[in-house]
């Protein structure tokens, strides 16, 4: 197996996945409206296809998995997107330095981005894309030890991660009462069928043009242009460590003589610096000593002072145009949340955000996109609120891409997010508010007032179309026929003898009369011992969102 064979494969599974997103998308159990699995995968993948489409025939089945591997990182989107990209983060591994695969070759490389993808979620549950993974991987080892052609041992790996597929129902019980298999397992089979097409010889499935759109989640940063410039050059390099490189800390620990904003990441084979002094010639003549500079990418180093007023320019633009504007570490804290809808937005602006990535259910931000949001944060340690169970596994991937200290807190809804916010203190250090903005974001109560998108069966109750979905806490409550009904009722149940305070935020398809009539109604009941506020967050998806803490 070459390069140009992997890179047709991998390319034509990220088309097919596409034209069967929606398929896979409806295995999803709760019929709630998601960014969901088929979508989020089809996404991943895309991005890989939009690396390999410039690679050269001629490149090497190594170089293609790394490329591939390395563009799904930061285009991940959900859980399954994440999961999707270590998969192929470890193939990617396995097959370093490899001109061209034998079937043992492939056998291993599967094997390690099996156990990469384990390794990423703390509690690993079977009846998943992780049994369907890991089942395959384990009978392409068995084959690879009698056949080492290596289209035969990705064909026994497809037919065993089929029969994984097909009981995954009988390992989750969620999954048989809804009829259904699980939708990333059968992602995973679908873009691994679809490389077994091309491995047999056939032609790549070809994408239908795109349509240009305009892209729907950004991140609004600010830049603090008139703060003093204390150092002229910002230097950044990359260094390959030697094999009996001394402690990277005492590089930093130079580099801090000589200047400030000094960010110094390593791991087991490269050196990433950057740094801000008016003396980078002594920066890089002491990098010496702990490697040898790489030539891809350059080292890089530029005067800030020139700098100044094309930032002044740029961060004007970015201001008209709601783009991402990179900005220095020049203060210690700062903050990326994810949320839609201009009311939340503003809410998590005025509590202290400096960037927002628009995004949420419907559309999971990629990894890339935090990323970008983590950079536009002038801050050296910057805090990351998913607010969506389904953004953390992309947030935390983006932790050791950036250039600054980041720390990702586990929100799961827009209420714990903004309680979160509200927790901070900037007299403690980072570890003190990770632990302070935890406790608080825990206390919340949140429920979620939504619709349901197809019609399903769930735990034996049978679900319509455009019907109310209460969820408390990310899990279904009950249904309902109306609205400010089903919202009061969910009110009730989150409501306990600890409760003081319940804010209840509109979305964008409920006007405000009505959203005053709930207001009122909850007011009347709890009103004389609860604080009770109504807030208009224009929040897509939901009708209500409602915290209790």
């Amino acid at each position: 197996m070459n390069g140009k064979l992997l890179k047709d494969a991998i390319c034509s599974a990220a088309v097919t996945i596409e034209q069967n997103r929606k398929k896979i998308d409806e295995l999803n159990v709760y019929p709630v409206p998601d960014g969901d699995t088929g979508t989020n995968m089809s996404m991943t993948m895309t991005s890989a296809r939009r690396a390999l489409s410039v690679l050269p025939d001629d490149t090497q089945i190594g170089e293609v998995a790394e490329k591939a591997a390395s563009a799904m990182l930061r285009g991940a989107r959900g859980n399954s997107g994440v999961i999707l990209s270590l998969l192929f983060r470890g193939f990617a591994k396995g097959l370093a330095d490899v001109e061209e695969a034998q079937g043992q070759d492939i056998a291993n490389a599967v094997e390690i981005g099996v156990q990469a993808a384990y390794k990423s979620v703390m509690k690993p549950t079977e009846g998943t894309i992780l049994t369907v993974a890991r089942v395959g991987s384990e009978k392409a080892q068995l084959t690879a030890r009698e056949n080492n052609d290596p289209v035969a041992v990705w064909e026994e790996l497809c037919k065993a991660a089929s029969e994984a597929l097909d009981n995954t129902p009988e390992q989750l019980p969620i999954l048989k009462k809804a009829g259904v298999v699980d939708a990333g397992g059968k992602g995973l089979l679908t873009i691994w069928e679809a490389m077994l097409v091309v491995f047999h010889g056939e032609q790549p499935v070809e994408p239908v043009p795109e349509i240009p759109r305009k892209p729907e989640t950004i991140a609004i940063g600010r830049v603090d242009l008139e703060e003093e410039i204390k150092f002229t050059y910002c230097t950044e390099f990359i260094l390959e460590k030697r094999k009996d490189c001394p402690d990277p800390f005492k590089l930093r620990a130079y580099l801090e003589t000589i200047g400030d904003c000094v960010v110094v990441v390593d791991d087991d084979e490269i050196i990433k610096v950057h740094v801000h002094t008016d003396n980078p010639g002594n920066a890089l003549q002491k990098a010496l000593e702990f490697g040898q500079f790489i030539n891809e990418p350059k080292p890089k180093i530029e005067n800030m002072r020139i700098q100044h007023a094309g930032r002044v320019r740029e961060a004007h633009n970015a201001a008209q145009d709601e783009t991402y504007v990179r900005a220095e570490p020049e203060k210690q804290f700062g903050f990326v949340a994810v949320a839609a809808g201009e009311g939340i937005e503003n809410m998590f602006k005025d509590l202290g955000a400096d960037c927002v990535v628009r995004g949420g259910q419907t559309m999971n931000p990629s990894t890339e996109d935090i990323l970008r949001a983590i950079h536009a944060t002038p801050a050296k340690n910057v805090f990351v609120l998913p607010n969506n169970k389904n953004i953390i596994m992309a947030a935390e991937q983006a932790v050791s891409l950036a250039d600054r200290n980041v720390c990702v807190l586990q929100t799961r809804t827009i209420p714990q997010g903004l309680s979160a916010m509200m927790a901070f203190d900037d007299s403690l250090d980072a570890e003190g508010n990770r632990i302070a903005m935890t406790k608080a974001f825990e206390r919340v109560e949140t429920g979620q007032i939504t619709f349901a998108a197809r019609d399903s069966e769930l735990e034996g109750h049978k679900i319509k179309q455009g019907e109310v979905l209460a969820l408390d806490n990310g899990k279904l409550a009950f249904t309902d026929k109306e609205l400010n009904h089903a919202a009061y009722k969910l009110t009730k149940k989150l409501v306990h003898g600890d409760t003081g305070f319940i804010t209840i935020t509109y979305g964008e398809n409920v006007d405000e009369a009505t959203a005053e009539q709930l207001y009122e109604k909850v007011q009347e009941k709890f009103g004389d011992k609860i604080e009770v506020m109504l807030v208009n967050g224009g929040q897509p998806v939901y009708y209500y969102i409602i915290s209790a803490e």
